[in-house]
C-alpha cells in the first residue's frame, strides 16, 4: 500500500512537471518527543520518535494560481514503515497579496498562525499533518481573518461522520496592542447503523485575548504578553446537557537569539476539547517552556525544548527535540 501510494504520487509529480512552470518543495523532519505525565495523570506518558518527510510539486500556469501535488509520511520509530499510512497532498491554491484560498488536502502549516494547544494539540502535526477541506484567508495592513473546514470522516457502517470548522484572526488596535481570537467547532456524528452506547458529540471553544508586543521596544526577536478568556462547551447528545466552561487565559514570551522562554496559564474551569491538549481539562494549568535553537539557518532548523507542566498542583515535564531540513526549487 505504501509503495503504491508513493509511486502514484511520483507519477503525478512527473506528469505535472513535464509541461509547465513548476517548483518543488520538500522537507525532512526529525522528531523526538518525550512526555512524563505520571504525577498529574491528566494525559498519557509516552515517547514519540520518528522521521516525517514530504514533497510537493507546485504547478503554476497563471500567476497566483497553483496546483500542488505530493505526499506526507510519518515513519514512527519502532513501527512498520506502513503503520502510519502516507497522506496524499493534492490541492488548488490561490494566493495574492490579500487573499488566500486553498481547496483539497493541504499542509496544516498553511495556517497563518499556530493555534493554541488548548484547541488543537501538537500531535495533529504528526498523525494528521494535512487539512482535508478548504481554507480562506483575507489579510490587510493591520490584521487578518482566516477560516477553514477539515473533513475528518464520511458516515459509513464502520466510520462516524465528523468535521472540524475553525477560525482565527488578528486586528491591531493601537501601537503594540492587538486583539486576537481563535475558534474551533467539532461535530462527531454517528455511523450509519445506530449504536445504543454511541452518541453525537458537539464541541465549541473560543480563546480571545489582547496582545501587547514589545519586541521592537526591547530589540528582541519576540517579546509579548497576552491576557484574555477561554470559553468552551461540550455536549454528548441524549447523555448530558451542554457542559459550559470559562477560564482566564494568559501567555508570556521572551526570545533572544538561540534561546526563548514561553509560559501559558489557564485558571478557572476545566475544558473538554476533543482535539485539544488534555492538560486543559484541569482547573489550573501552567506550562513553562525553555528552548534552545541550536541550528538556525535558512533551510535547516534545530530546536530543543524542555517543558514543565503544573497541573492542579502536580508537576510534570516533557522534552522535544526537532531537526528540520527544507528543500525549495523553482524553474
Amino acid at each position: 500500500m505504501l509503495y503504491r501510494t508513493l509511486l502514484t504520487a511520483s507519477g503525478m509529480l512527473w506528469t505535472v512537471t513535464a509541461f509547465a512552470q513548476f517548483g518543488v518543495n520538500g522537507f525532512v523532519y526529525g522528531i523526538g518527543d518525550n512526555r512524563e505525565f505520571a504525577n498529574s495523570k491528566m494525559a498519557y506518558s509516552q515517547t514519540i520518535m520518528g522521521t516525517q518527510y514530504g514533497v510537493e510539486a507546485d504547478f503554476f500556469p497563471v500567476e497566483g494560481h497553483h496546483l500542488r501535488l505530493g505526499f506526507n509520511h510519518f515513519f514512527e520509530f519502532g513501527a512498520d514503515i506502513d503503520e502510519q499510512k502516507p497522506k496524499l497532498t493534492a490541492y488548488y491554491l490561490y494566493d495574492d497579496r490579500h487573499t488566500t484560498f486553498s481547496f483539497g488536502a493541504f499542509p496544516r502549516s498553511s495556517l497563518a498562525n499556530q493555534y493554541p494547544l488548548a484547541l488543537l494539540t501538537d500531535t495533529l502535526l504528526y498523525y494528521r499533518p494535512n487539512i482535508e477541506g478548504l481554507l480562506v484567508r483575507r489579510s490587510w495592513r493591520s490584521g487578518y481573518e482566516e477560516a477553514f473546514v477539515d473533513w475528518t470522516g464520511r458516515q459509513t457502517v464502520t466510520r462516524r461522520e465528523a468535521f472540524m470548522a475553525c477560525a482565527a484572526g488578528s486586528q491591531t488596535v493601537v501601537g503594540p496592542l492587538s486583539f486576537r481570537h481563535f475558534m474551533t467547532l467539532y461535530h462527531n456524528a454517528l455511523k450509519s447503523e445506530e449504536q445504543s452506547d454511541v452518541h453525537i458529540e458537539d464541541n465549541f471553544a473560543i480563546i480571545a485575548y489582547m496582545n501587547c508586543d514589545f519586541s521592537a521596544m526591547l530589540n528582541m526577536p519576540a517579546a509579548y504578553i497576552r491576557a484574555g478568556t477561554f470559553v468552551s462547551t461540550f455536549r454528548e447528545r441524549h447523555i448530558s446537557t451542554f457542559e459550559n466552561a470559562q477560564s482566564f487565559f494568559g501567555e508570556l514570551r521572551m526570545e533572544i537569539p538561540h534561546f526563548f522562554l514561553n509560559a501559558v496559564y489557564s485558571c478557572g474551569d476545566g475544558h473538554h476539547i476533543i482535539a485539544g491538549d488534555r492538560m486543559y481539562r484541569a482547573r489550573s494549568y501552567m506550562r513553562a517552556d525553555t528552548g534552545w535553537n541550536f541550528i538556525n539557518l535558512d533551510k535547516i532548523k534545530g530546536h530543543f525544548n524542555w517543558s514543565f507542566h503544573l497541573v492542579d498542583g502536580y508537576l510534570d515535564h516533557s522534552q522535544q527535540l526537532s531537526l528540520i531540513y527544507r528543500l525549495e526549487y523553482k524553474k
